[in-house]
């Protein structure tokens, strides 16, 4: 399939919408039909994000409102939402009955946690508010592009960008049956992971040259990584996962640490990493310990590996709104949509960011 289709992002003002709008712009396939904000409808697109000026100079924001008109004018749809958790769900629901009114095929991918889940309850335990379309849950799928095959569902639910990094280094491991129940993961962000809105924990003065943990044992993330690889491997680790905040914007360092179930020389283990990505164009597995400034400003993702005989460590680094985000979900429409899905994702990291 080498037609175009036009393509929306819902709630089009954060980071990671940021990121998507520029990948659409380099997209041979994809043409922006609207960027929705309900607090910028009608701003310009280049007064949020200057750094797009050259490729949306007088494209500007729409209103919500807008998108009944624009269904009803387009055989088909490619959208990505990336509004927040617990909006997101019912803007969701709102696009799809209104696209099943004109019949439009809509094609979809969201960012948020929102469709991360097989049921609701689960859901709300976690994010501690019903589900706003527990209904479209069986419309979705979730998982990474490198460990599910084909198109498992009509729309996509996009891991988090610390599942993400988890995912990468705990699903080979545990899938070919390497390491015992308990996985232990550190990992660190970078301040974009915390969304545009300031808080008090993403204040310049508090992150720079500072390094914290934060939620230890209790992140949200860790039901999330347990669900998605119980799903692809059908057995569920225990995880102990504590996240940190880096003083850098953007990336994720994970280091995964489990016990092994017998000895395995590193080199064995570091082959057993490559078959299992051998088809997956964005994952390498590098000698040594994997940097973060290799793979910021890329979809690209290093996995490294060490042993000292009884266990296993797993080095996983990531750009978070990237790999963990807008271009993995890019990965995801890719394939959707009949196309390589690494088109309009082979630029290399940025380097010295």
């Amino acid at each position: 399939m080498n037609e175009t289709w036009p393509v929306t992002v819902l709630g089009a003002t954060g980071y990671v919408a940021g990121e998507l709008l520029r990948l659409v712009a380099g997209h041979p396939h994809l043409d922006l039909a609207a960027a929705v904000s309900e607090s910028q409808a009608g701003a310009p697109i280049a007064e949020t994000f200057g750094h797009l000026a050259p490729l949306y100079r007088d494209t500007r924001f729409s209103a919500p409102e807008s998108l009944a008109e624009l269904l009803a004018v387009v055989p088909r749809m490619a959208v990505f939402c990336a509004a927040p958790h617990g909006a997101a769900a019912t803007m969701i629901d709102q696009l799809l009955a209104t696209a099943a009114q004109v019949d439009t095929d809509v094609r979809l991918v969201d960012v948020s946690a929102d469709f991360r889940f097989r049921d609701p309850e689960t859901y709300a335990d976690i994010y501690g508010h019903p589900h706003g379309a527990p209904h479209r849950l069986a419309e979705f799928a979730s998982g990474l592009p490198e460990h599910l095959e084909g198109v498992p569902a009509r729309h996509i639910g996009h891991p988090g960008c610390f599942a993400t990094a988890m995912l990468l280094a705990a699903v080979p491991l545990v899938k070919l049956g390497l390491v015992e129940d308990d996985l232990f993961v550190a990992a660190i962000t970078g301040s974009t992971g915390s969304g545009r809105t300031p808080l008090a924990t993403t204040h310049h003065p508090v992150r720079h040259a500072n390094l914290y943990a934060y939620s230890p044992l209790g992140h949200r993330h860790a039901p999330e990584v347990t669900g998605l690889i119980e799903a692809v491997t059908g057995h569920r680790p225990r995880l102990h996962f504590v996240p940190h905040s880096g003083p850098f914007a953007r990336g994720i360092q994970a280091t995964l640490q489990a016990r092994l179930r017998e000895p395995v020389p590193v080199s064995e283990l570091r082959d057993a990493l490559r078959r299992f990505y051998v088809a997956s164009p964005f994952v390498s597995v590098v000698e040594g310990t994997p940097k973060l400034k290799d793979v910021v400003g890329s979809n690209y993702a290093q996995l490294g590996v060490a042993t000292d005989g009884d266990t296993v460590a797993v080095f996983s680094v990531i750009d978070n709104l990237l790999k963990g985000a807008a271009g993995g979900s890019l990965q995801w429409l890719n394939r959707m949509l009949g196309w390589p899905e690494h088109t309009g994702l082979t630029a290399s990291g940025a380097g010295w960011t």
